[in-house]
């Protein structure tokens, strides 16, 4: 037997079904399965939580990679002080969702000379992330007499420890070296830019506050060093995240409040520098992730050699990550529960998988559940972030899942 992860807090049951939003899965699942179900007010819940816990100067930032359904963008435009994207294709739909352009920043390595016309045409600000990009946004920008509102991204010299993914610290396709960021700077700058700052990204998906208080420490740091060295004052600060959620057996949640905790005392006590700087974390797994469930239904039932199989009309085409094919390196199971026996105690061993003709699919592994059959349906839990928007939904022909705001 493998565990499954811990069932994130807020879901009900009604008549031993998960329901979501006061409506059961069997009600949710009508119009068709595979679905992703995303609750409203499962993330207006996050985000109030963090207001609260962080200092009220912070500004937070929602990370569109990490669901771009226009209803969850919408909502989120509501909610939060800025966008992140990381490409034009994202900044097409914050501004169809309604989102003003002058909040949206756009980081990513490999931006082509369309995406910077775009964004600059739109007022974005561009986190630069080479010198070889800041010469092209100029140019562009001095094509369409634009004054372009320019960053840069900087690889800073330390990481987050213990993050899923590591942004930062030694060579990385990210940003430009800490130690070129001052000359590229004054460059920017000299050239008639809008200056916009700094963003600092060093890694994602980490459990434990004090690497996260660390890092942030270091950020601040490493930003009025560089501010110094610029010679010029340093407007706004993206911090970037970092913030994960608990998706296997044993994870905890993160302890934000302490987070918040030490960040006040470092705005307490900031230095001349950045006394004027605005200063912004972005987040997307951390406020969406835990929100959304993924419906897939049982269309069989069988044994091999002794194990029993629930056969989904789902699988690692829409929820890459949960079958440990998104850069996991020990396969570990995801929340998932029979949603439609949400009340009903485990009984049997048995493994969840998809309906691709391939061994990778597999949503759980060997977990403890309730007896379930034909018809049934499966929740996969923390779906909210990089399932829809991170899956190769084309694979093998069998389409995207639905998806729904409740």
């Amino acid at each position: 037997m493998k565990p499954l992860g811990p069932i994130p807090a807020g879901f009900e049951t009604i008549g031993g079904e998960l329901a979501i939003g006061g409506r059961t899965a069997r009600e949710l699942a009508g119009e068709g399965t595979p679905l992703f179900v995303y609750s409203a007010e499962l993330m207006r819940r996050r985000v109030v939580r963090l207001r609260i816990a962080m200092p009220e100067r912070l500004r937070i930032h929602y990370a569109v990679k990490a669901n771009s359904y226009r209803p969850v963008l919408e909502l989120m435009r509501g909610l939060v002080d800025g966008f992140d994207i990381a490409s034009a294709g994202e900044l097409e739909m914050v501004v169809a969702a309604g989102q003003d352009p002058q909040a949206v920043s756009f980081a990513g390595p490999g931006k082509r000379d369309a995406e910077l016309n775009l964004a600059i045409r739109h007022g974005v600000t561009l986190n630069l992330e080479s010198a070889g990009e800041a010469r092209r946004a100029l140019a562009i920008a001095e094509g369409l007499g634009v004054t372009p509102r320019l960053a840069i991204r900087v690889n800073p010299d330390f990481e987050l420890r213990g993050s899923g993914m590591k942004m930062g610290g030694g060579a990385k396709p990210f940003g430009v070296d800490a130690g070129y960021v001052a000359e590229l700077a004054r460059a920017v700058i000299a050239a008639g830019a809008d200056w916009r700052g700094l963003h600092i990204f060093a890694g994602s998906q980490a459990l434990d506050a004090e690497a996260i208080v660390e890092t942030q420490a270091n950020t601040l740091d490493l930003a009025a060093r560089l501010t110094a060295e610029i010679g010029a004052p340093l407007p706004h600060l993206n911090m970037g995240g970092g913030f994960g959620i608990p998706y296997f057996h044993g994870d905890r949640p993160l302890d934000i409040a302490r987070i918040g905790a030490a960040l006040a005392e470092r705005f307490a006590d900031l230095p001349a520098a950045l006394a004027d700087t605005e200063f912004a974390i972005e987040l997307g797994r951390y406020l969406v992730g835990e929100a959304g469930v993924y419906l897939t239904r049982i269309v069989d039932r069988k044994e091999s050699h002794g194990q029993v199989y629930l056969v989904t009309d789902g699988g690692l085409h829409h929820q890459l990550a949960a079958s440990g094919n998104f850069g996991t390196v020990v396969r570990r199971n995801y929340p998932a529960a029979i949603a439609t026996r949400f009340g009903a105690e485990p009984e049997e061993e048995a493994s969840i998988v998809g309906c691709l003709c391939t061994p990778l699919d597999r949503l759980a592994d060997q977990a403890l559940l309730p007896r379930a059959e034909v018809g049934d349906l499966v929740a996969m839990f923390c779906a909210g972030a990089y399932g829809a928007s991170a899956s190769p939904s084309a694979f093998l022909g069998q389409g995207p899942a639905g998806e729904m705001l409740v």
